[in-house]
């Protein structure tokens, strides 16, 4: 029987980091029937310079056996506020997964997995994935949920998993707490916004084992 493995990536919300820095993240939501995967379903939020990390890592751990899909150019000109380009990225980014899901090489990388399925930050992904932590790769995405968390103590105690993002460049870094979201006042874009969720599943097989 063919295994499926369905993702979408929608909700584009606009985040703040202080007064002058703002970004947008996205849900990436994850339904599947596959050994290939722990969990079955999943949400976690990413944003674009995380999306950036993954085809990096995904590209060097393949040791160049792979040929990986682009994701949607960087844009100078990205508007915050434009919710065409919001819309185009997010599409871009969809179709990103969609096609690297269809490699069974590539779904044996515990970063892939913990990418798609756990709250940890790029370099906790990383410190996870190479054993340099306390919890394996299993338990990260068992015991993910969309609460935020922001230090190694947090995690332990309540066996949760942080998330936060980096900055838009592929230059990855230790990531900065997220403060709360910045509003979208603008009428026409909250209404763009609501169409963007309604993205196409597509079917995908897997034939590799689970993480």
């Amino acid at each position: 029987m063919q295994q499926v493995v369905s993702v979408w990536v929608r909700d584009p919300r606009i985040r703040k980091n202080d007064f002058w820095h703002a970004y947008i993240d996205y849900e990436i939501s994850l339904h599947t029937d596959s050994v290939c995967f722990t969990k079955k379903i999943s949400s976690v939020r990413r944003r674009y310079s995380e999306f950036i990390w993954l085809r990096q890592k995904l590209q060097a751990n393949s040791m160049l056996m792979v040929q990986l899909p682009e994701l949607p150019p960087k844009n100078p000109f990205f508007s915050l506020n434009n919710a065409q380009q919001i819309t185009e990225r997010m599409k871009g980014l969809q179709k990103f997964l969609e096609q690297i899901l269809q490699n069974p090489l590539l779904l044996s990388d515990s970063c892939l997995h913990l990418f798609l399925q756990s709250q940890l930050s790029v370099s906790k992904i990383q410190a996870c994935a190479e054993g340099r932590t306390q919890y394996s790769v299993a338990q990260a995405v068992q015991r993910s949920s969309l609460r935020r968390f922001h230090s190694e103590e947090d995690l332990q105690k309540d066996l949760s998993i942080s998330c936060d993002s980096d900055s838009d460049s592929s230059e990855c870094r230790d990531p900065e707490p997220r403060s709360e979201d910045l509003a979208i006042n603008k009428a026409e874009s909250t209404a763009s916004f609501d169409l963007v969720g309604t993205s196409q599943e597509e079917n995908l097989s897997c034939s590799s084992g689970s993480t």
